[in-house]
Order: C-alpha cells, then structure tokens, then sequence
C-alpha cells in the first residue's frame, strides 16, 4: 500500500508519544467526527455500519456498552483487536494472535493504522480506536467515542423492538445535568488518569493526581444512598464514569501512580455503583475483559513498564456484591 511508505512510526508508537514543554500530557482531538442520522450521507441502515474496538481501552468499551444496552448487536458487527500495542498500534490477529483477538473482516489487515491511512493518506493524527466504519461507503464515520455513543443512542431506534428503541441514556429532561457531569468528569477523571500517568515530570503528574482525586471525592459524594449520577436511572454519564473506575484498581493506582486510594479502599459509593453495574447488567459485564485491560497497560506502555510484566492483582480483580 503506498501510504505505508510514509513515515508513521510517530503515530502508532505509544513509546513516541510527545508531550508538552513542561512534561504535561495532552490528548489530541478526534479527527472523523460524521454521524449517522436520518437524511444524512451516513444512513442508519441495519448491517451497514463496523465498530473496531479494544477490550482494554475504556473509550472504546463504552461504545461497545451502549451497543450492548442498546440491543444493537445484529445491527453493528465489531471486530477486536489485541491488547498488545507494539511499535505498529493496534494490531489484529494475524499480527497478533493473543486470545480474543480478531482478524479484520473488511481489508484483512493487520493494523489499524492500515485502515485509516487506506481512506486518509495524509492523515496525522493518532491511530485509536473506537473506530466506526461504513462498510457502503468504504470510509470511516467517526472516531469519537463520545459521539459514537450518542449515534448508538438514537439513530437507529427504527430498527430496534420498541423495548430497545424507548432506551434513553441521554434523555432530553436530564441533558443538562449529564452534560454537566461530563464537564468535569471527562477532563479530570476519564483523562485525568492519563494526564497523571503519561506526565514526564514531576509538577503536571501532581496536578493531575490531585485533581483527579478531588473530581473522585465529587462523584463519591453525587452517589451518596443512590444508584446512578444523575435523575435516578441510568445515563451516558454513567457509561462514561464506570469505564475508568472499573479499571481504577487493576490498573490505574499502580501502572499510572494514581495511588491516593484505591476505589474498593476509599470510595465506597463508588465502589457499590460499580459492581451494581458489572454484576447486574450485562451490557456492562460482558464488554469487561479484565485481561485485556491488564496486559494492554501494563505490556503496551514500555516506557512506563519495560520489563512488561503484568502484575497479579487486585484478587478479586472486581469484588463480588
């Protein structure tokens, strides 16, 4: 493929991964940001549209949770790649055959980054997943994990058995209080985590720390004698909080210094609203690979951890109810 000859390393390479003057991480913006509605260049229409995922990457699994509560599955198919990321990003089976993992259906290829430089050669951004792809078209739609989900949400209710279809996890009474919820829980808690853990000095990863720890204190005191963060049911805001604190414990306090607590030894609200949704609802359990998630960390981020062991614990990795 011609594009391949361009020099990409930069992008696919976590180990290349630049961050600002000061050592500070910052994340970089989606790119394909199209949607899928009615009337549009992208149809919702059954069988049309793929969802690239990873296991361990928690903006993928909440695609991958909405497809789920959604009753999306026969609608969009979904390939998963390995959790391994090497030098090349993310990899399908015939790169690396790690168990779960998938051979692309669509290009037969053996990396992600494969797909977007066959639809943008140029492109110059990183090669992440989710990646949500037009099988009619031959082109990525979207890779906003955010939007993705909201798409899920509705777009294709007219294809869904009623039940399904009256699903709303970003109901129009509530959109305010999800939206602010999301205001701080995305920078300080979903991407808070990163920003602590990718920091290369001293002073942003202690920024970091602390202000993840506080937007916890936040969300511990929000869940207070309650199942959910906002209007008593379950929201987007739920979907997108839970990604990170199911991985809090097995990953975050040791592989990114996220160590102030844990969630099972400090956030005890937290701590019942998550297990609530991993073991009562399966749309939350069944897109959980715990496996996944460990080894793609602990394996992936080489210049965090070179000896690329994967540790043993937490035992239980998720305590029962």
């Amino acid at each position: 493929m011609a594009a391949m000859t361009r020099e990409v390393s930069g992008q696919s390479d976590i180990g290349k991964m630049k961050t600002e003057p000061n050592g500070a991480y910052k994340r970089l913006e989606a790119s394909f940001r199209d949607v899928i509605a009615a009337g549009s260049k992208f149809e919702p229409e059954a069988d049309r549209y793929h969802l690239y995922i990873c296991y361990a990457c928690p903006w993928a699994t909440r695609t991958l949770i909405m497809r789920k509560l959604k009753g999306l599955e026969s609608i969009i198919s979904v390939t998963v790649v390995s959790p391994r990321m090497g030098s090349d990003g993310w990899a399908f089976a015939n790169a690396d055959d790690y168990p779960g993992a998938e051979v692309d259906p669509i290009h037969n290829v053996k990396h992600i980054k494969e797909i977007y430089l066959k639809i943008a050669p140029e492109y110059s951004g990183r090669f992440t997943v989710p990646l949500l792809y037009d099988k009619k078209l031959d082109t990525i739609v979207n890779n906003e994990s955010s939007e993705i989900i909201r798409m899920f949400n509705s777009a294709f209710n007219h294809l869904l058995p009623a039940d399904k279809a009256a699903l709303d996890f970003y109901p129009e009474k509530l959109r305010s209080d999800i939206d602010e919820v999301n205001s701080w829980v995305y920078p300080d808690i979903n991407n808070g985590v990163y920003k602590a853990g990718f920091a290369a000095t001293q002073e942003p990863y202690t920024k970091a720390v602390h202000e993840l720890f506080k937007a916890l204190d936040k969300a511990e005191g929000m869940l207070k004698g309650r199942d959910y963060l906002v209007g008593n049911q379950l929201t987007e805001a739920d979907v997108r909080l839970w990604v990170t604190t199911v991985r809090f414990d097995p990953v975050y306090v040791g592989h990114f210094k996220c160590n102030i607590s844990t969630i099972r030894g400090g956030y005890p609200n937290i701590n019942r609203w998550m297990r609530k949704l991993y073991w009562n609802n399966d749309a939350f359990q069944s897109s959980t690979n715990f496996d996944h998630i460990k080894t793609h960390y602990y394996w992936s981020h080489a210049h965090i951890n070179p000896t690329r062991i994967v540790p043993e614990g937490p035992v239980p990795v998720i305590e029962p109810l």
